[in-house]
């Protein structure tokens, strides 16, 4: 009987997270709130079908051991070494003056000492998986605030094992506190200094000798085995099973294969992980949320506008830019899985009574709600900041000029100097005069080291542009993640030299649709111009002939909506089949195109170290077919597909 109980309730659990996490994503909310609305659904506190909760936190046990440890996995200390000061500075800043004001807000609502300090525990952390998910989706993981802002929550996550052995001996409420603490100290100590050696030793041999036998079924066995069995080993050193696993993962990701460990863990972790949060769910008494609506509102402003505005100025005082201050302060104004586990090792210990454990709950589900609608309506507020006011002193251009003995003509202004403008760079610098606007110091040091002129600052502010003398320039590339700072930039530019040729990378084709129509004359659809130089490998791997699979791939780059790709695709092959000599006619054609240098055709060059270079002047990419608001039909600017080259 008692294994049809269990039953019963795995299923009831995983029927109501299943239909909570569906319902999430068709509304476009993180799948995390699904499951703890489920939860509530089936909670003690609603009417209807309930689930026992004893049995399904047994559950959930596991699934916040396999969630703590697929985190740990996927840790990465160089990234975090990368982020530098700011992050580590700033994160570790915010969560001591978070911490107290929850604790100092606490106290004056009456609650107790420890209570209050699990309240300004749970207001301190942030979750990276919601932040990835608000900027993955708009293709800003790669821009300097989505950067800092996924360091700056991997600081709060170690934090985290700080503040639970803290908050753990503190609950004990023991005389000897000072001793019990250095104890709990002492043994966590203790366990990393057993685990190190046998993390970078032992377990990179076992998993290895187990991979060899080349059945996955023994290696997701063995990777179960050790995330439960050294998670439960953790609690003999006072540790709880979640830091344990947590702890675990951190040493198993510098095994090399560390991203089969995660492949493996994450299915079984999805799982039992859904039960978590459904448990945590279940402990909430939506009633009281509602009856106490006031207190409710006041969480939510204290964890998204107070922490917010504590993180923008710290990473801004700390010498970010103020854009990026801005956008990181938002993105990070939520609170998500550490802040439920915090909670709950609160409600577990009986310090943190049920009614605060829901309104802790309740807060933090309608920040994961609020957020994407807060960054968006932060977006032109960073972008005010950023550009009005320059008189920041890390705002404004370095005060070191460029070299005024070598005044720049003719040449190409680079903005961002990451991964795509540093190609850019490379492919520039042999034969054409270029400088570069870049914010990061240490970027701007390496090329200063280089040789490679460069204008430390923001391209977005205007005083920064006038300094690359866009009236005397042949070129600008953008090549910055952030499209609200690509916007400024195009504005800016064109103001400066109406003639100027403009290149700019996007990822979204209505940000490309709007950027054509400003004026920018080659707009640059990364994950498209990816998928077609894939798709022309793929066309060689059937022995399609290099000729006919460059002439598809050309017919394409206009068409980045994906209609009309299979006609154009058998027009293509049937014009190039039409004779025995269509081969040699076509190739023929595109020489003679070629050599006239006309807007439609392709132009091929060879570099002397063999690198082939394809351009296509005129394309859908181009404005040509997309006139500005003073260009109608596009005839302005029809020069602006000359080649840089300045023979």
């Amino acid at each position: 009987m008692g294994e049809s109980i269990l039953l019963v309730n795995l299923v009831i659990a995983l029927l109501a997270g299943l239909v909570g996490a569906i319902i999430a994503v068709r509304l476009g909310q993180s799948i995390i709130l699904g499951f703890i609305v489920a939860g509530i659904f089936i909670g003690p506190f609603t009417p209807g079908i309930k689930g026992d909760l004893a049995i399904v936190e047994a559950l959930a046990e596991i699934g916040i051991i396999l969630l703590l440890f697929a985190i740990g996995v996927q840790f990465s200390l160089s990234d975090l070494l990368r982020a530098g000061r700011v992050a580590v500075l700033g994160s570790t800043t915010q969560v001591l003056l978070t911490l107290g004001l929850g604790y100092g807000i606490g106290i004056l609502l009456g609650w107790g000492s420890l209570e209050a300090l699990f309240f300004g525990a749970v207001l301190s952390n942030s979750s990276s998986t919601v932040l990835s998910k608000v900027l993955g989706e708009r293709g800003e993981m790669d821009s300097p605030h989505g950067k800092l802002a996924l360091a700056w929550s991997t600081v709060q996550d170690l934090g985290t094992i700080i503040l639970i052995v803290v908050l753990s001996a503190l609950a004990t409420e023991s005389d000897t506190l000072l001793l019990d603490l250095a104890i709990e100290v002492g043994l966590a100590g203790l366990f990393l200094l057993l685990l190190v050696p046998i993390g970078l030793k032992l377990l990179p041999w076992l998993f290895e000798r187990v991979e060899g036998l080349r059945n996955r079924e023994v290696f997701v066995l063995m990777v179960a085995v050790v995330a439960l069995g050294l998670a439960y080993s953790a609690s003999f050193f006072g540790l709880s099973l979640a830091l344990g696993a947590f702890v675990v993962g951190v040493v198993v990701s510098e095994s090399d294969l560390s991203h089969q460990i995660l492949a493996d863990v994450l299915p079984l972790r999805d799982i039992f992980a859904g039960l978590f949060f459904v448990s945590v769910g279940m402990l909430v008494d939506p009633i009281f949320v509602l009856r106490n609506w006031p207190l409710l509102l006041l969480a939510i402003v204290l964890m998204m506008l107070v922490k917010g505005s504590i993180s923008a100025l710290i990473a801004w005082l700390l010498g970010t830019p103020t854009r990026t201050a801005v956008l990181t302060g938002v993105i990070i104004a939520q609170c998500a899985e550490f802040s439920f586990l915090l909670a709950q090792v609160g409600s577990d210990l009986g310090v943190v009574s049920p009614s605060v454990f829901s309104l802790m709950l309740g807060a933090s589900a309608a920040s994961i709600v609020l957020l994407p609608a807060l960054y968006q309506g932060a977006l032109p507020v960073a972008g005010f900041f950023h550009a009005r006011r320059p008189a920041f002193a890390h705002d404004a251009a370095d005060p070191d000029p460029v070299d005024d003995s070598a005044l720049l003509r003719n040449h190409a202004v680079v903005c961002g100097y990451g991964r795509v403008g540093a190609v850019i760079g490379t492919v520039l610098r042999h034969r054409f005069a270029f400088l570069v606007i870049e914010e990061d110091v240490r970027v701007v040091t390496q090329l200063r080291e280089q040789d490679i002129p460069v204008i430390r600052g923001s391209a977005a502010i205007p005083a920064v542009l006038e300094r690359a003398h866009l009236e005397r320039a042949r070129v600008l590339v953008v090549a910055l993640p952030d499209p609200v700072v690509t916007r400024q930039v195009v504005d800016g530019a064109r103001r400066m030299n109406p003639r100027l040729r403009i290149i700019v990378r996007t990822h979204s084709e209505t940000e490309r649709q709007w950027l054509l129509r400003r004026g920018v004359d080659t707009v640059v659809l990364g994950e498209w111009e990816l998928a077609l130089e894939m798709g022309l490998h793929a066309l060689r791997g059937f022995g399609v002939s290099a000729l006919e699979a460059e002439t598809i791939v050309q017919r394409l780059r206009g068409k980045p909506d994906l209609e009309s790709i299979g006609d154009s695709m058998t027009m293509t092959a049937r014009s190039i089949r039409t004779s025995p000599a269509a081969e040699t006619s076509a190739a023929q054609k595109l020489e003679d195109k070629s050599a006239s240098a006309a807007d439609d055709e392709l132009v091929t060059r060879r570099l002397h170290n063999g690198v082939r270079l394809v351009r296509t002047p005129r394309s859908a990419n181009d404005r040509r077919d997309h006139p500005g608001p003073d260009q109608p039909g596009g005839a302005a600017g029809t020069g602006a597909s000359d080649s840089v080259d300045n023979r």
